[in-house]
């Protein structure tokens, strides 16, 4: 009785948690719902199967070559201990898009702890959706698993009614589970690089191409299960300039005060998200139109308020200017520390609340972007020659001829734009989103600026930036691109030396496209060392050049015919050595040859002449060295042979040619025995003398 009480209950929890782990999917067939609906949290909705896509990743032009090398060997190593592993999220999304991916997020069949096992650098992070952190070659690739999502479900308590889908295998069912936790219907897509098949189960695809942002379930229930899902869905629409359906905007606006419930933590990296990435200026213009912008930086939401009033188009604006020239420089693959957009604010709230002389920005920027006082001053009083228009950040433009007093003003606008940033980590209204670190670090770089500037020098070797060392927050570098960032702004482009940056970048592409050559190159080698054929072939081929160049050169003064012998007595060692490296059966090959030719190669003392028609001991010595490496077989089999020749010094010398031809076929077909071989030499040598074979 008890067995049974324990199966009835088994199988109910197993129904109960069927009913649980699946969610609705108002994409599959969308509808337009009633405002007084959108409250509800109940709901159902039949999941129609056939709708369920599997397209060819190369239709969209994705190939594997566009995976990093890092990513590849998390794929591989799991894939290789049986788990099935996709690449999901937003790096499918992007492939499609054919923009650069920020990142390539895994998700395999494995279980977390299974994941760690396989690789040495791994850990696990998270306490609602944790991963695992797998550190390789310098990267970092995150690693999900299918498991965490079932787990999930069976402790919620949200029961969303559908029917349960039909004419679908284990693998798209698990698959389909993950795929409706997902955010937004485009990051939704699993991408599995070994068949090259994409899995579309939310008609992702069909929004991609309609330039569309859609929540998986409606969107009042996403945001209330995370409300981070409000700024990510802004960054995403920032970043591949889609559009927010309607249902999206209306719980935004509805929802975003629930936005002040998150961490600084989560603000900051969301936040961080939006400015370093390269869509830093749509994104601000998104957080401003929802009125999120005032919750994070309140002074700059009423900048932008007072702006619009008096001159609505964009394009007057500052702030809007050194956002669009921090877009140019940063992207997903080469983002910015979070210190550089930090400064930007920082500056151009200094400049609002104090408006400044055009000449002091110009002499500002452009020693941060030189690295040298004397350097930026010259710079500046070349270029700084017109009123540029910015109002209020500009006051005027007095071209002043003290560099003392230019000093005095550089220092304190850096003084300035230092107590900015400190007021970023110190709101009073709004949410503190700038941590105090941050600001610290803003404003230590800034401080060679305010000590003793006259004697300020940072020389760069090179104009070009350098996005690793922006990436961790270099000051020097973060410093730099600040500068170029302002020059870019007051002069609308013009920068000293673009020209010569335009050379080195050109310059860096080309050893970019050499070193990766070099690395395809050396791949190709090594999988030709393991066979170790095409290795030795080319070894003899370009030992036969240098040596048959050294031999010819060795050989003037003596008569043609004797070089013509050598020569040809070279190649025929050569192909005899080329011969054993392709054969099969090298180790059979090898005793064959090496009994024949010890038995037919009597041609003794070929390397002695005699005097006066060689060189000297310095001639020898060449000659050895130059002939080495093609007849060391030869040499080795003279010794044993002079033995057997002295005792037939009456004998026909030994021919070459026909000789060369024995040795080919005992090679290629079934060797003769030992005493035939030997009755084949008495038979064919000769009387003369064998130091006359080579004359």
């Amino acid at each position: 009785m008890s067995t049974f009480v324990k199966a009835k209950d088994g199988l109910f929890s197993r129904l109960k948690s069927l009913t649980r782990i699946q969610r609705f999917n108002h994409t599959l067939h969308p509808q337009t719902r009633p405002e007084s609906e959108i409250g509800s949290d109940n709901f159902t909705q039949e999941v129609n199967v056939s709708k369920w896509k599997k397209v060819d990743a190369r239709m969209f032009g994705i190939y594997r070559s566009l995976i990093p090398q890092y990513s590849w060997n998390v794929l591989n190593i799991l894939k290789h201990r049986g788990y099935q592993v996709y690449l999901v999220g937003g790096c499918v999304r992007d492939l499609i898009l054919k923009k650069v991916p920020k990142d390539f997020d895994v998700i395999t069949t494995a279980n977390l702890k299974e994941v760690k096992k396989e690789f040495r650098r791994c850990e696990i992070i998270g306490k609602r959706f944790p991963i695992c952190q797998v550190h390789i070659r310098g990267s970092t690739v995150e690693v999900s698993s299918f498991e965490t999502v079932a787990k999930q479900d069976e402790g919620t308590q949200k029961v969303y009614s559908f029917q349960l889908p039909h004419g679908c295998d284990e693998e798209d069912l698990v698959r389909w589970r993950n795929s409706m936790h997902r955010d937004f219907t485009v990051n939704s897509l699993f991408f599995d690089p070994f068949s090259n098949k994409i899995y579309d189960y939310a008609n992702g695809i069909a929004d991609l191409s309609s330039s569309k942002l859609r929540t998986l379930i409606p969107a009042h229930l996403s945001f209330k299960e995370d409300c981070a899902r409000m700024l990510r869905a802004l960054r995403i629409a920032a970043r591949l300039g889609l559009s927010l359906t309607k249902d999206t905007e209306t719980a935004i606006r509805k929802l975003s005060p629930s936005i002040g419930k998150l961490d600084q933590f989560r603000l900051m990296l969301e936040l961080n998200y939006m400015l370093s990435y390269g869509a830093a200026k749509p994104s601000i213009c998104l957080l401003h139109k929802f009125n999120l912008l005032e919750m994070f930086l309140p002074f700059h939401a009423s900048y932008l308020d007072e702006q619009t009033s008096k001159a609505p188009a964009q394009n007057c604006k500052m702030l809007m200017k050194l956002l669009f020239n921090l877009d140019k420089l940063v992207s997903c693959d080469r983002p910015a520390h979070c210190s550089l957009w930090v400064g930007i604010l920082g500056f151009h709230q200094a400049l609002v609340s104090n408006p400044q002389d055009a000449f002091v920005i110009w002499v500002f920027a452009s020693v941060m972007y030189h690295g040298k006082w004397k350097e930026g001053v010259g710079f500046a009083r070349e270029h700084a020659k017109g009123l540029v228009k910015f109002f209020p950040e500009i006051s005027g433009f007095s071209e002043i001829e003290s560099d003392e007093e230019l000093a005095q003003k550089v220092s304190k606008l850096t003084s300035l734009v230092q107590d900015c940033v400190i007021a970023l980590t110190e709101t009073d209204s709004g949410l503190v989103v700038v941590p105090r670190r941050v600001g610290r670090d803003v404003c230590r770089m800034l401080n060679v600026l305010v000590i003793d500037i006259e004697s300020y020098e940072r020389k760069r070797h090179s104009l070009l930036i350098d996005y690793k060392l922006l990436g961790k927050g270099n000051p020097d570098e973060t410093r730099f691109v600040l500068g170029e960032i302002v020059l870019e702004t007051l002069s609308g482009g013009l920068v000293l030396g673009k020209e010569k940056v335009d050379e080195e970048e050109k310059k860096h592409q080309q050893l970019e496209f050499i070193e990766k050559n070099m690395v395809k190159q050396q791949s190709v080698v090594r999988k030709n060392r393991k066979s170790g054929q095409l290795e030795l072939i080319e070894e003899n081929q370009s030992a036969v050049r240098k040596n048959r160049k050294r031999h010819l050169a060795t050989l003037d003064s003596e008569p043609k015919l004797e070089t013509a012998k050598m020569q040809k007595l070279v190649e025929n060692s050569l192909s005899f050595r080329r011969e054993l490296a392709i054969n099969k059966q090298m180790a059979n090959v090898n005793e064959e040859c090496q009994q024949i030719s010890k038995e037919h190669l009597q041609v003794g003392d070929v390397r002695e002449s005699p005097k006066g028609e060689r060189n000297t001991a310095q001639g020898n010595k060449l000659e050895k060295e130059d002939y080495h490496s093609l007849v060391e077989v030869i040499s080795k089999n003279i010794d044993k042979c002079k033995q057997v020749v002295k005792t037939k010094s009456g004998t026909k010398p030994l021919d070459i040619d026909k000789h060369n031809q024995v040795v080919k076929t005992k090679i290629s077909t079934k060797p003769l025995e030992v005493d035939k071989r030997k009755h084949d030499v008495k038979t064919k040598s000769s009387t003369k003398p064998l130091s006359s074979l080579f004359r």
